[in-house]
């Protein structure tokens, strides 16, 4: 990864809180603020502003979860001014308002989502294969077709999957409404590893955005791998990641705690 990339990230995952400017994140890439939101652009798929307000609903969230502080202080914690612009914002990414996504937290996140069964009068359908990588032995993987790159608000069409090693799962969206859509392949992988705290790893799965028309059908393979620095933090709530991703920090071998909450894992 390019180390102007690199050190613009990491500023900030570090300083989410603080007003950043476009210019604050460029000078930290040492990159003219034009040249900077180009390689940005290339290298995450979205804009330095939009990688920065998906650190901040991502932090909201580990915050909601493992703080008593009030949606008020936590709206302020992460770098908004407005109580009514973070409700909003947290609301539209993750799809639950953020008073719910405590409740639902403290609950157990156990309600597993399930898709949606609709039938529009012009839609399309996505349908392909999901693989694992090598290392990994099982997985559920969440797929959704979505409308952004990010992972948030509800997308078009999603289905669950069960993936295992050396098997292709097959995956179908249907009723997908026609335009240009990211499909997105999200998972909590087992893998060989003896080690019990690397056994359980986030996958991830994206391709180039696919473009759905009325009655068409796009086949789109979907290879699993390992979250890098670049990836932006998953936004939609979706139970079995969310408990999964609570208990890395317990379950991180030592030294390695700061390191994934770094990186928004």
């Amino acid at each position: 990864m390019n180390s102007a990339i690199k050190s613009a990230i990491a500023r900030i995952w570090a300083s989410y809180s603080e007003p950043l400017s476009l210019d604050d994140i460029a000078k930290s890439a040492i990159l003219s603020r034009f040249h900077f939101s180009r390689v940005f652009r290339a290298a995450t798929r979205v804009s330095p502003g939009r990688y920065l307000s998906a650190v901040r609903i991502y932090q909201a969230k580990r915050l909601l979860a493992t703080t008593t502080l009030s949606v008020t202080d936590i709206s302020l914690a992460v770098g908004f001014n407005s109580l009514g612009s973070f409700t909003n914002h947290f609301t539209d990414s993750v799809g639950t308002s953020p008073s719910r996504f405590r409740r639902m937290w403290a609950e157990g996140m156990r309600a597993t989502p399930q898709p949606e069964n609709r039938s529009l009068p012009e839609s399309g359908t996505v349908t392909g294969t999901v693989t694992l990588p090598p290392g990994y032995a099982r997985a559920r993987v969440y797929i959704g077709a979505f409308d952004t790159p990010i992972i948030q608000r509800q997308p078009a069409s999603w289905t669950v999957v069960e993936a295992e090693a050396g098997v292709k799962a097959r995956y179908c969206l249907p009723a997908v409404s026609p335009g240009q859509w990211y499909v997105r392949a999200v998972a909590t992988a087992d893998s060989v590893d003896p080690e019990p705290w690397t056994r359980r790893s986030l996958l991830l799965g994206d391709v180039d955005p696919v473009t759905v028309t009325d009655r068409s059908t796009s086949v789109v393979g979907i290879a699993l791998r390992p979250k890098r620095m670049t990836d932006l933090p998953i936004l939609y709530a979706i139970p079995n990641l969310e408990t999964h991703c609570a208990g890395r920090a317990g379950q991180s071998a030592p030294g390695q705690t700061a390191e994934l909450a770094s990186q928004g894992r």
